[in-house]
């Protein structure tokens, strides 16, 4: 499907990231950060004629898209829940496009969010219990997403060689990113390698510090016609690449866990955009723990399978640096709102392209490849997104 130019990004809302909610609920924010989406966008609820939600983890009826609709005073013709998991956000944006190629809509309104309990993330056995069964990874006593990871880590140290600190080093970076992002939660906290390591070890071999941070909060963006978005207050960020693949559910049914559909999602994103990595400003990729970022940059094509350990050693990754990674900080040191998490890399994107970082602006930023990752390296969806059509 060939959506290059079709559509792009022309708004933006974001609420928090907050370490707790506060008594706010996911759909409060979401509808907050929908409303300021569509602020920015320049856009009144009538011109908005499509609706994307992602579900929320906790609590979510059935009927979430028409309710979402109902309080935004929104009657739209496309509408629909996306449900990738932390790849969400991405699918939502080439989805929206596709809708807008097929004369469904014209102006898709998505919303991501969520409110965590942090008490209640971290309590064994309660986050995980509407999973189903997982009969070859239960009798281990796996703890969610953290033993999927770390046996991501282990294999790939056991491949290729890679260290403790050269993870550690991706976590450092895109601490440094976020103390230039004043919505970060780890703002104006700067960390080290040796403090990275030094963190409790949760499952080895990765540390606290190596680890997403879970809060609240919410993402919503709009993605339109290029006639629609090129007559709002912004510069338009066009979606002009995309590739979707999912393999597995469990860790246990993974063809490979050191190699991802990313392989297959990022070839498809850069062929369909006409470009390759060599021509990206701006990586801005999923990293819901440190491996996570070292074994996308290898899949899609930033270096060679087993070199990414080496690469981010070598490669400062800051907004400063020669190869910018996350320049938000991540979900690592920006926080983890649920879905809005994978949401947060798509905006970072679109503020970077749109020049409006601010102190982390990356120089004559005009293409940026951006990946979203849904279980354990199960769910993929990467895209290019660029300043021109």
């Amino acid at each position: 499907m060939d959506l290059r130019g079709k559509a792009a990004i022309c708004g933006v809302g974001e609420v928090g990231p907050f370490r707790k909610a506060g008594g706010r609920t996911a759909v409060d924010m979401m509808l907050e950060a929908g409303r300021l989406a569509m602020l920015d966008a320049g856009l009144e609820p009538p011109e908005v004629d499509g609706l994307l939600v992602g579900p929320l983890l906790v609590g979510a009826p059935v009927t979430l898209a028409s309710m979402m609709a109902e309080y935004l005073g929104l009657r739209p013709t496309y509408a629909d829940i996306v449900d990738l998991g932390g790849a969400t956000a991405a699918g939502m944006v080439w989805r929206a496009a596709a809708a807008i190629a097929s004369g469904a809509a014209r102006a898709v309104l998505c919303l991501t969010g969520e409110a965590v309990d942090p008490e209640a993330f971290y309590t064994r056995g309660v986050r995980w219990a509407g999973l189903p069964p997982p009969e070859f990874e239960r009798p281990y006593g796996p703890m969610g997403a953290n033993s999927g990871y770390a046996m991501i880590a282990m294999r790939h140290a056991y491949e290729f060689g890679t260290t403790d600190r050269q993870r550690a080093k991706v976590a450092v970076d895109q601490r440094q990113n976020a103390c230039a992002n004043p919505r970060a939660l780890f703002y104006g906290r700067p960390i080290t390698v040796e403090e990275v390591l030094e963190s409790p070890l949760i499952v080895d071999p990765l540390h606290l510090l190596e680890i997403v941070m879970p809060c609240s909060g919410a993402i919503a963006f709009v993605v339109a016609a290029p006639e629609v978005a090129r007559s709002g207050p912004h510069p338009p960020v066009y979606l002009l690449g995309f590739g979707e693949k999912v393999t597995h559910s469990l860790p246990s049914h993974a063809l490979s866990l050191t190699t991802s559909p990313i392989v297959y999602t990022a070839k498809q994103a850069f062929e369909r955009a006409g470009c390759t990595p060599a021509d990206i400003d701006l990586v801005s990729v999923y990293d819901c723990y440190t491996i996570t970022v070292i074994v996308t940059l290898e899949d899609a094509g930033f270096c060679a399978k087993g070199e990414g350990g080496l690469f981010v050693e070598e490669h400062d990754l800051t907004y400063k640096g020669d190869f910018p990674v996350n320049t938000h900080g991540g979900q690592l040191s920006y926080g983890q709102p649920g879905l809005a998490g994978g949401a947060s890399h798509v905006i970072e994107a679109v503020y970077q392209l749109r020049e409006e970082a601010g102190e982390r602006q990356v120089k004559d930023c005009q293409l940026a490849f951006v990946q979203g990752n849904g279980g354990v390296m199960s769910e993929q969806v990467s895209l290019i997104l660029g300043r021109e059509p």
